[in-house]
């Protein structure tokens, strides 16, 4: 019964999204959001993996089940957005704003479309441009914040230790990386405090300690 919801699912998801924008990855998967109130959106990306490398819906699931109690009512950051899936995942499970970063016009204008499609446009900004420039300048701070930028760059490397300074006191930082990379066990007072290893992927999770907390 259940391979046979999930080739509905998935007809669904091509149903109701452009043809030319779906993504399904090697598995065959058709991204939507998982749960919360968004439940069962499909969402699209760009084809390809130049410009856009979706994150698959079982490693989205395990990030996300890894801070399942500290999403509601959070100010997210979703860098390096490509799709927005991230962002919008921490959306429908009740992050209360969530700011996009994505340099390339394409896959922001799709972003923008999924915002829609998910209708959270509500609680989402869209800022165009380099994520590692935005980090770089001073501004707001998060409670959350997820890196997922393309592979083979150094760019974990360079965001990671950015991002500490703009995360809140309690705040906390999922990065996905394939297995094997190297990334800084500290950023300041953020330190990595988990990994998790699926297949070819892992994903870091660092936490920055509250206030008058040093553990």
């Amino acid at each position: 019964m259940i391979p046979f919801l999930w080739v509905i699912l998935n007809f669904l998801c091509k149903l109701l999204t452009n043809p030319r924008e779906i993504c399904h990855n090697k598995r065959g998967e058709c991204m939507r959001v998982i749960t919360g109130e968004m439940r069962g959106t499909p969402l699209a990306a760009l084809p390809g993996e130049d410009i856009v490398r979706p994150t698959s819906q079982r490693v989205k699931e395990a990030m996300f089940s890894t801070i399942q109690f500290e999403v509601d009512g959070r100010t997210a950051l979703d860098a390096f957005a490509g799709s927005g899936q991230l962002g919008i995942e921490a959306l429908s499970r009740g992050a209360a704003h969530c700011v996009f970063i994505e340099k390339d016009a394409k896959a922001a204008a799709l972003l923008a479309r999924n915002l829609e499609r998910a209708k959270c446009t509500a609680r989402a900004r869209i800022l165009p441009g380099d994520a590692l420039q935005f980090l770089q300048r001073q501004g707001e701070s998060f409670d959350l914040v997820f890196l997922d930028p393309p592979y083979g760059k150094g760019l974990l490397q360079e965001a990671i230790p950015l991002v500490a300074n703009r995360l809140n006191p309690g705040g906390l930082l999922l990065c996905e990386a394939p297995t094997g990379e190297a990334l800084p066990q500290q950023a300041g007072t953020t330190v990595l405090w988990r990994s998790y290893h699926h297949g070819k992927t892992t994903v870091h999770l660092f936490k920055k300690p509250s206030e008058g907390n040093d553990a």
